[in-house]
């Protein structure tokens, strides 16, 4: 994911103990080839550690193709020091090219001669659709140029029968995320890290001096990079080449504009990916658009075209994370592959990775081309996958030309001006409404923000078909709160925005509840409208306010008589483990108040990613990059101090998350957690490790510790009991990272996982609403009682679900806050692994097909 990378390890095949040498004998090369990006240095490494674990010799094959071609100096063996230090670079320490040579036969016959002269029978190949095509390639043609090269005396004949087939797997290393087959490629996370970097910094500019600024970021024929960041930002307009704008485009942008600036925003946003196109497949240049908007608008407009930042830099956690496990899987598959085994790419599907068939893939990226050329645009958003299909559909609900009336009616407040007028709401408008930079102040307790009977609903002035819209009509506007419960954690605004505008244009009214369940009790709420949430999806922190506090402490009937004062009829919280226990609370006290029974839904935010129900929560990803970012820099630190050690303190409670992924995405030595028991001995065996690396020259380590791993082995002990065993060997220091790790802007992916969670959330509400509403003596009420309208939102393997809180609680350790069953800690033992400790590693990548 995305960070928190996705994963299930549900294969139950293991490399046994007994079987890590059964590549002995057997040589892989790796190498980058096309664009860099991101995160292939993080593969690279998987692949040389992982295939040393198991026997393989592996080589480097550097510049490519053409190094392949060339042969000599270009292909080297690696060994397990010489991919030290490289997990946190961005590009590719091996290099990349171009290789014209390659596409002729004479080219590759001279490559196959160098592989097969050092026992090379097997490719990892790190790159896009051209690359992994000319392997494929490369591979059908093997037999017979082996055949020549043996006729010509260039090979013996038992050099071409150890290496008489060749084995490939593939890996997608491309920022545009344009390969079909895989939910997201390596680099692709990073490269949405540079741009939102870039867009939040010129968005302060830009409100400095009312400007709009058009940004064009890379995608010449996939639009991902700029569909996500219109999503992470809130643009007020988009163009991507999948999906070409209306033939008269000019005017509703430029209305867009206007209305944005008239209704008080300081500055413009517009989105573009450098492959824009209109409907006849013309192309929309970013200085086209400026002077559309300057000579129509009079506004002060700029260009900023990003180019090539958006590859440069240190990768996030995510590709870290996603590299790693695609290699060390690349090598697996390759020490299970046959003679007869097709190519095969390592790809993520939703919450799995998969091994898919390469062609397919292949072809499948083909075919969105040539949909493309063909203006077939459905076909062409259909065939870029799942992921892209859900991140245009919550863009379109999100996206409005005007917001619409305020749905309280019947001489209760309305909080739009009269220039919000019902809107026409376009099928595929192409603009969202962030921009503004209005703000308010909590609110002070008043009668006139409640509404006691539910107003009738405004009927759209819209077209029926447009996707704005849940499907449950309902002739009444029902009242729906919405509270942060926990610790704050980045994402909390973004989801509270997504829910407030969702709730809006379904025409029912979304209540702030400031302080969660303190500030219920005091009757602190307030009503939101369209604008009074612009700006903060990408804002950290919590700008609602963030309790602990849970209903049953505050007393559950003072509870209880606030939802029935303000007459809630459904409510969202989005927290963490404390507003899960909260709903659950609810939940079961609905048989005494029939005030909680009502649709509720938890959105799990919390840096811990402890919340049962849910594989992911908000916050985590945000987490992971700052704990990852600091720990680049002790390491970097370490550089003018050679051997020495650092032993770093991380959040998560009981849960080891944080700790785990951290420690695969910095490189650690060694992640001490709760779930995973540990003792004197273990340590010891550490310090031994330690010991050794320095020995053969990488000259530092760095140890992460959970802070509730262990209320005897505290960060001190451990501290303490390095500094101790390793006298004359090497230094120790410590560091806490404390709440730095709560701070800062959300990641894209969090920002668009709020987003996502949010918006699905109040259509889950609605529905429940729409089917369990009455009237009861001369008011219209909602009352539900089933256990599926209590429910966590949560993202499970390959699928958003929403469980009911009652079934999780089975599944729930609530001394400790955690989820009985998680699945990251079979990532455990590729982390020492790469890290050179003896483990046994689950196959994680299960033969699929693409979607």
């Amino acid at each position: 994911m995305a960070s928190a990378v996705l994963g299930d390890l549900s294969s139950t095949s293991a490399l046994a103990a007994g079987n890590l040498r059964q590549a002995q004998g057997k040589s892989i090369g790796v190498f980058t080839s096309g664009g860099d990006s991101q995160g292939m240095n993080a593969a690279v490494r998987a692949v040389v550690r992982m295939g040393i674990h198991v026997g393989f010799r592996v080589y480097y094959i550097h510049e490519g193709y053409q190094g392949m071609v060339d042969g000599a100096d270009n292909i080297k063996e690696a060994t397990w020091t010489s991919v030290s230090g490289i997990i946190q670079q961005g590009g590719t320490v091996i290099g990349s090219a171009r290789c014209q040579d390659f596409r002729e036969r004479a080219g590759r016959l001279k490559a196959a001669a160098n592989l097969v002269k050092l026992g090379i029978s097997n490719l990892v190949v790190i790159g896009g659709d051209g690359s992994l095509t000319g392997a494929n390639c490369f591979r059908q043609e093997w037999a017979g140029l082996l055949e020549e090269l043996e006729k010509k005396g260039e090979i013996t004949a038992e050099q071409s029968k150890n290496c008489s087939h060749l084995n490939i797997v593939g890996m997608v290393g491309s920022i545009d995320n344009d390969f079909c087959g895989t939910d997201m490629t390596i680099g692709c996370d990073t490269a949405l890290h540079r741009i939102m970097e870039s867009v939040d910094a010129i968005t302060t500019t830009a409100q400095s001096h009312q400007r709009t600024f058009v940004m064009e970021v890379m995608g010449r024929h996939c639009g991902y990079l700029a569909l996500v960041t219109a999503l992470a930002c809130g643009a007020d307009w988009l163009f991507i080449p999948e999906w070409p704008p209306e033939a008269d485009w000019e005017d509703h942008m430029c209305r867009r504009l206007s209305e944005l600036r008239t209704a008080g925003s300081r500055l413009g946003i517009v989105i573009m990916a450098e492959g824009a196109i209109d409907q006849k497949g013309s192309a929309i240049t970013s200085n086209r658009v400026k002077e559309i908007i300057s000579t129509r608008l009079g506004h002060d407009t700029r260009v900023t075209v990003l180019g090539h930042v958006q590859r440069g830099g240190n990768p996030s956690a995510f590709d870290r994370v996603l590299g790693c496990r695609m290699g060390a899987e690349a090598v697996l598959a390759l020490l299970e592959a046959k003679p007869d085994t097709p190519a095969c790419v390592v790809s993520l599907d939703g919450n799995q990775a998969v091994r898919v068939n390469l062609m397919e893939c292949v072809e499948r990226t083909q075919q969105v081309a040539a949909a493309m050329k063909k203006g077939n645009f459905e076909n062409c958003v259909s065939l870029r996958g799942r992921s892209f299909r859900n991140n245009l559909e919550i863009y379109k609900i999100l996206s409005h030309v005007k917001p619409p009336n305020n749905p309280q009616q019947d001489g209760h407040d309305n909080d739009f001006s009269d220039e919000q007028s019902p809107v026409v709401v376009r099928r595929l408008s192409r603009c969202s409404v962030d921009g503004a930079t209005n703000s308010f102040s909590p609110p002070v307790t008043s009668t006139s923000n409640r509404c006691p009977v539910p107003a009738k609903r405004p009927r759209w002035s819209a077209d029926d078909n447009n996707p704005l819209k849940t499907g449950f009509e309902c002739e009444h506007v029902f009242n729906i709160g919405i509270m942060n419960v926990g610790a704050p954690a980045a994402g909390m605004n973004a989801a509270v925005r997504s829910a407030v505008r969702t709730a809006i244009l379904n025409g029912h009214q979304p209540y702030a509840i400031y302080e969660g369940f303190e500030g219920l009790a005091e009757g602190r709420l307030k009503k939101l409208n369209w604008m009074d949430v612009g700006g903060w999806v990408g804002s950290g922190g919590a700008k609602l306010g963030a309790k602990r506090t849970q209903p049953a402490k505050l007393g559950l009937p003072q509870i209880a008589s606030k939802f029935k004062e303000f007459n809630l009829s459904a409510l969202i919280i989005i927290g963490g483990f404390e507003a899960y226990d909260s709903v659950l609370q609810l939940a079961e006290a609905r048989p005494q108040y029939k005030e909680f029974c009502i649709p509720m839904v938890v959105i799990p935010c919390t840096i811990s990613n402890n919340v049962p129900g849910t594989e992911f929560s908000l916050g985590t990803d945000t987490a992971l990059n700052a704990i990852t970012d600091i720990c680049d820099r002790i390491k970097q630190s370490a550089s003018g101090t050679k051997r020495r050690v650092f032993v770093v303190e991380t959040m998560g409670g009981y849960c080891g998350y944080l700790a785990t992924l951290a420690g695969l995405a910095g490189g650690a030595d060694a992640a001490y957690i709760f779930e995973e028991r540990f003792g004197m001995r273990d340590l010891q065996t550490d310090v031994e490790h330690l010991a050794k690396k320095m020995v053969e020259g990488v000259e530092r380590g760095l140890i992460l510790r959970n802070e509730k791993c262990n209320e005897n082995y505290t960060t001190d002990f451990i501290y303490q009991l390095y500094c101790e065993e390793g006298k004359g060997i090497f230094s120790a220091r410590k560091n806490v990272l404390g709440h730095m790790q709560q701070g800062g802007c959300p990641s894209p992916f969090d920002r668009n996982l709020g987003t996502k969670l949010a918006a699905k959330s109040v259509a889950f509400l609605a529905e429940k609403m729409h089917n369990n509403y009455k009237e009861e003596g001369g008011r219209v009420v909602v009352e539900c009682n089933e256990e599926d309208t209590a429910c966590l939102i949560g993202l499970n393997r390959r699928t958003v679900q929403f469980s009911p809180v009652t079934h999780i609680k089975s599944q729930t350790d609530f001394q400790h806050r955690l989820p009985r069953e998680q699945w990251w800690l079979k990532l455990r033992p590729l982390l020492r692994i790469l890290a050179k400790h003896e483990s046994v590693y689950e196959v994680e990548g299960t033969e699929a097909s693409i979607e």
